[in-house]
């Protein structure tokens, strides 16, 4: 369950700016000055946040799965992986965080992608 509260978290703060986020104008400001096309910027922006909805209460929960994938391994790419395997925990300066979150994340969304929504979902709801 927490890790579906970390996609909404990640997505509120992202086009909300709740929880110290800066809101959809000013991610999508900065995912453009590191070289992302404004509309790719506000497309992973709102998908983050619409796929952590959606895995909160289980509608469409595979596609929200597949989108987190997505969002997870652009981050990799993107960022991540040139800080190394590791979060900075000591939060030294300079440091970046590596890729050990976001592989946890999709490493969870894949669960999802494959086994589906649980027992409570609106996917279940809607099938049976």
């Amino acid at each position: 369950m927490q890790f579906l509260f970390f996609i909404f978290a990640h997505g509120a703060q992202k086009v909300l700016g709740w929880y110290g986020g800066q809101g959809l104008k000013g991610t999508a400001a900065f995912f453009n000055s590191m070289g992302m096309p404004l509309p790719i910027a506000y497309l992973v922006c709102l998908l983050e946040f619409l796929s952590g909805i959606g895995l909160l209460i289980g509608f469409l929960a595979r596609l929200c799965g597949l989108a987190v994938v997505a969002i997870m391994g652009g981050a990799i790419a993107t960022v991540h992986l040139k800080h190394g395997f590791f979060l900075n925990a000591e939060l030294k300066p300079g440091q970046g965080h590596g890729i050990e979150y976001n592989l946890a994340l999709i490493a969870m969304a894949l669960a999802v992608l494959i086994e589906g929504a649980g027992a409570f979902s609106i996917d279940r709801w809607l099938v049976y």
